[in-house]
């Protein structure tokens, strides 16, 4: 009997000591998240950090790495729940003791994040801080600029009626793979030449020699593209030495871009920067034509041209 007792106090003791170390835990933070299903009870997905975030009514309520208790803010419509939110990247990465380093105390919504490695860490609007880690506000999307191609502004935009403007996102068949497009798969922290614009020279009858569409009227397209600012990548001097612009047609399928230009219609800056060219493309009877296009590494971009 005596023995009986003692083994169910024992158990007993057991499952408060369970319960007491999981009431006790510290969150870990940085959980990413893309809604509050993917959290817990009593958490939300933060709208702009993209972590869990415990909820809380005090500062009692919050894990060591995160004591302050105040509104989420900002415009979503939990605005005024309160959230656990952090003060420091040692409190985060669970105090003096810990040699995690892997997380930091988010300057701009004062929430426990993992460190970015690159734009694409970081949400809309937004950049990477390699250095600190932090996501940063993107002050250069919508400054000014002057000229054209990159300018002043960031890889991956480009100058526009002097304002630095993000390179247009592929929308046409030629690039969606649920209509036998090819996948795109270019990101900020790639490093090809971006294309930034395309323009219709002209839909006829092509006077030049040779022809390029024998018997058929050609279509003209002028293309303007950019070598990242940083970096020793430059465009050649004659297209010829031109390579990896691939032209991809609405099924998908890819051919050599640089066969479609004539020497006399490439140029390039002086500095190897940028260039710009004309494509000859053959659409034959029909009254507009879907064109994408990419360097390898560099961005796909689309472009639907009438006759």
């Amino acid at each position: 009997m005596q023995l009986r007792k003692m083994m169910l106090v024992l158990t007993a003791l057991g499952a408060m000591s369970g319960l007491m170390a999981g009431c006790g835990d510290d969150d870990t933070g940085g959980q990413g998240c893309t809604s509050n299903d993917d959290c817990a009870g009593t958490e939300i997905c933060h709208p702009s950090a993209g972590v869990c975030v415990t909820t809380c009514e005090s500062g009692s309520d919050c894990p060591d790495t995160a004591k302050t208790c105040a509104p989420l803010g900002g415009t979503s419509t939990q605005a005024n729940t309160r959230i656990c939110q952090c003060s420091t990247d040692v409190l985060c990465n669970g105090g003096t003791d810990s040699e995690s380093t892997d997380l930091v105390c988010s300057d701009l919504d004062t929430v426990c994040v993992p460190k970015c490695d690159s734009n694409d860490d970081c949400g809309t609007g937004r950049v990477c801080d390699t250095a600190s880690g932090q996501c940063e506000e993107d002050d250069t999307t919508g400054g000014t600029c002057t000229g054209e191609g990159q300018s002043s502004c960031l890889y991956g935009q480009y100058c526009r009626s002097g304002t630095c403007t993000e390179v247009p996102a592929p929308t046409c068949q030629n690039f969606d793979p649920a209509q036998g497009g090819k996948q795109p798969v270019w990101t900020s922290s790639s490093s090809g030449p971006i294309i930034f614009d395309i323009a219709k020279v002209s839909w006829a009858n092509d006077t030049a020699t040779p022809n390029f569409c024998p018997g058929s009227q050609t279509l003209k397209v002028r293309v303007k593209a950019y070598q990242p600012a940083t970096g020793s990548l430059t465009f050649p001097a004659q297209s010829t030495g031109l390579s990896n612009l691939l032209y991809v047609r609405v099924n998908g399928r890819e051919e050599n871009g640089v066969n479609l230009i004539r020497p006399s219609e490439y140029s390039r800056s002086q500095d190897g920067k940028s260039a710009s060219f004309t494509m000859n493309f053959c659409p034959g009877d029909i009254n507009s034509i879907s064109l994408g296009l990419y360097f390898t590494n560099g961005n796909e971009i689309c472009a639907q041209i009438p006759r």
